[in-house]
């Protein structure tokens, strides 16, 4: 596991009778270009688990279609859309995704927050969103990570199945999950 873990850790919280995985990371870059790479296909390919379908417009029907076969493509919605301050997919039936910047200094802080049901899928989802941001922060800088992302995935996994507690690591890798594609 890197030493860049600890700090980046989401947190995870109950609120409103759902769970939500909590993560804020501050990128040495100015808001809209942050924001071009959490919307724009030719940026979201290089770090989101999935393509996204559809207009950039709030209310607007997506597809989430992921790449190689790894999972079957599912439908969600852009249910708000700010630019450069917020973003927020509904993300299959249950999920809902909330990207907020705001300028930092030189820099930008990205709340993210995945609201979800049920706990059991916690760390394996927290993971993976820790995993999806490291990869975000080299994409914004222009360099190549040094870890492959199932590898990155699975070392950071450790790390939330030992921080979460266990009711938060009940369900595994999504139906149709595909590792080796």
């Amino acid at each position: 596991m890197t030493d860049r873990t600890a700090p980046h850790l989401g947190m995870l919280e109950h609120r409103d009778g759902a769970y939500c995985l909590r993560f804020t990371r501050r990128f040495p870059h100015p808001p809209d270009k942050v924001f071009r790479a959490l919307t724009e296909p030719e940026h979201v390919s290089a770090w989101f688990p999935t393509d996204i379908v559809g207009d950039r417009v709030a209310g607007a029907p997506l597809t989430f279609v992921f790449r190689n076969g790894k999972a079957p493509s599912f439908d969600g919605e852009l249910r708000a859309y700010e630019p450069p301050h917020l973003v927020e997919y509904q993300w299959g039936p249950d999920d809902v995704l909330r990207f907020e910047l705001r300028a930092d200094g030189d820099g930008t802080v990205l709340d993210f927050v995945n609201t979800f049901e049920p706990v059991g899928k916690g760390a394996r989802d927290g993971a993976g969103w820790h995993a999806c941001l490291d990869t975000l922060e080299h994409h914004l800088d222009g360099t190549t990570p040094e870890w492959d992302p199932e590898q990155h995935w699975t070392e950071v996994h450790d790390h939330y199945l030992e921080s979460f507690p266990p009711e938060a690591s009940t369900i595994g890798p999504p139906e149709g999950w595909n590792a080796d594609a």
